[in-house]
């Protein structure tokens, strides 16, 4: 299998060392590197775990034959665009299991019209994962509710909506918790 850990290590501006330490249990420096070059076998678990202390998705981890990777021409920081030391690409979102979107018709909160967040589902028992984040909230009738993620009492969550006040939503099925946000410029 061939692997893209390096390549995002790098662009998250990790080392080796600080990834190791992100797993869950950590690890060794050592061991993050070989399975990044290949010289180890890169298991499910290991891929798992290592996307995990990265912030990404796994499948972000993994370069697959019919997936074209984008080139990446410059790195931009507080100091302007750079030249990067080696040649870099960026994965292309990858849809997972359990996905939804949600597209924006009228700018509202931090959303511009024509933006689309890109949510993963959460089940009840995760819903505290999305605290003080934007949510979707299914509602009765098929309606929903958005806006941030204030309180968990029980059955019932507190959204406060961008742009108006509290609501209410008692014993949603699931939650959508956006993690990818594409806009247009």
């Amino acid at each position: 299998m061939i692997t893209a850990i390096r390549e995002v290590r790098r662009a998250k501006g990790m080392t080796l060392d600080q990834v190791a330490q992100a797993c869950v249990p950590p690890t060794t420096a050592q061991t993050i590197g070989r399975l990044e070059t290949g010289t180890r076998t890169v298991s499910v678990d290991w891929l798992n775990r290592i996307a995990a202390a990265l912030g990404v998705a796994a499948a972000d981890l993994v370069r697959l034959p019919d997936r074209q990777d984008l080139p990446v021409a410059a790195q931009l920081d507080e100091t302007g665009a750079h030249a990067l030391r080696r040649p870099a690409t960026a994965a292309p979102p990858v849809v997972l299991p359990g996905m939804v979107a949600i597209t924006v018709g009228a700018a509202t909160g931090d959303y511009r019209a024509g933006d689309i967040l890109w949510c993963e589902t959460l089940a009840p028992a995760d819903f505290a994962r999305a605290l003080d984040r934007d949510v979707l909230a299914p509602r009765p009738a098929g309606r929903f509710a958005f806006g941030r993620l204030v309180a968990i009492e029980g059955d019932v969550i507190r959204l406060l909506p961008p742009a108006s006040p509290r609501e209410q939503v008692d014993d949603p099925a699931w939650l959508a918790l956006p993690v990818r946000l594409v806009r247009s410029l």
